[in-house]
């Protein structure tokens, strides 16, 4: 039961941290200022659907991968420590993301920005789809799957509500308390880069070593 329970926290710490939803909130604001709310609520709701497809099939799927191209997933785990490390560096500096949408592009998006950059790769992007084949290389057990797949599930549902309420949460928290949540992230995601780089580092040496 400690297993499960500690499993489930981390996998819900990370992907908390990885999709960033209260980074995403000023930029999906921006991308739907122009929607009334009830389809602000559906673009919000299918994105974060979407995203929570995306993950699963990587996580299960990732595999596949790994033995398609020939990566190790020690190899894969010192990639993801590597990404999880710069996206740590921008949270820590309250950089909102990469993904920007210039505003003449805006309206280009309003038909179905869920799907691509909100979905893709705003909410669901690098560093949660490795995280998802990472940890579900790491759930031996069916059990631990299950508790993979329903933290990411659990993560998607508060992003949606994020979002849902995402005017509301601007206007309580504003600007400053904005920074201060994705600094807070941005170290907990570099504490986490750092587990998986040295974790995917250990066994390497280790076969070298012998």
């Amino acid at each position: 039961m400690n297993e499960l329970l500690s499993f489930g926290l981390l996998a819900f710490t990370s992907f908390f941290t990885l999709i960033n939803p209260l980074g995403t909130m000023p930029i999906f604001l921006t991308m739907t200022s122009d929607l009334d709310s009830d389809h602000r609520t559906r673009t919000a709701r299918k994105a974060s659907i979407t995203a929570f497809i995306t993950i699963v099939i990587f996580a299960f799927t990732g595999q596949l991968l790994f033995k398609f191209f020939g990566i190790s997933v020690n190899s894969f785990r010192m990639v993801g420590g590597v990404i999880f490390f710069l996206m740590g560096m921008d949270m820590l500096q309250a950089r909102l993301g990469k993904v920007k949408v210039k505003e003449s592009e805006v309206h280009t998006y309003i038909d179905d920005i869920s799907i691509t950059p909100l979905a893709i790769p705003m909410i669901c992007g690098p560093g949660a789809l490795t995280n998802a084949i990472v940890l579900m290389e790491d759930a031996s057990t069916v059990g631990l799957k299950v508790v993979l797949i329903g933290s990411v599930l659990i993560v998607m549902v508060v992003t949606y509500l994020i979002l849902y309420s995402s005017s509301k949460i601007i206007k309580l928290l504003g600007q400053t308390g904005i920074n201060v949540m994705m600094r807070l992230m941005g170290l907990i995601v570099m504490v986490i880069a750092v587990e998986f780089f040295f974790s995917g580092l250990k066994p390497i040496l280790q076969d070298i070593l012998n």
